[in-house]
């Protein structure tokens, strides 16, 4: 059953049936991130007062540092989701649209030069 009114049938107004997979992302990047900032955690504690040498090396495990750089993609997805629900339900008219592009372009940018700092550190650059 249609619970649109003519005229928004018309205009094709109505879901943009994404509200669903917006929410089923949000949600599983939250639980994702349960597993993996506990993991970064019990990592930041356990070098917490070892020297950069130690902390350099413990990077170059390719265990350590892929799940590092998950962390971020994770949180970072996570991040550009739950700031692009607060941009549409309280921001309207013409600085919506602005606002959600510059939202994405900023949770890519932190993404991007946070796994870039992470594989220097692997790679030992």
């Amino acid at each position: 059953m249609d619970m649109r009114t003519p005229l928004g049938r018309v205009r094709g107004l109505g879901s943009a049936r994404e509200g669903t997979g917006h929410f089923w992302l949000q949600r599983l990047t939250a639980v994702a991130n349960l597993f993996l900032i506990s993991f970064f955690l019990v990592l930041l504690i356990a070098l917490h007062d070892e020297p950069y040498e130690v902390v350099r090396n413990s990077f170059r495990n390719p265990f350590v540092g892929l799940l590092t750089a998950l962390v971020v993609v994770s949180a970072a997805v996570h991040m550009r989701l739950g700031m692009q629900t607060i941009i549409e339900d309280y921001f309207h008219g013409a600085a919506r649209v602005p606002l959600v592009i510059l939202n994405t372009f900023f949770a890519i940018l932190v993404a991007a030069l946070s796994v870039f700092a992470i594989v220097q550190m692997s790679l030992g650059a």
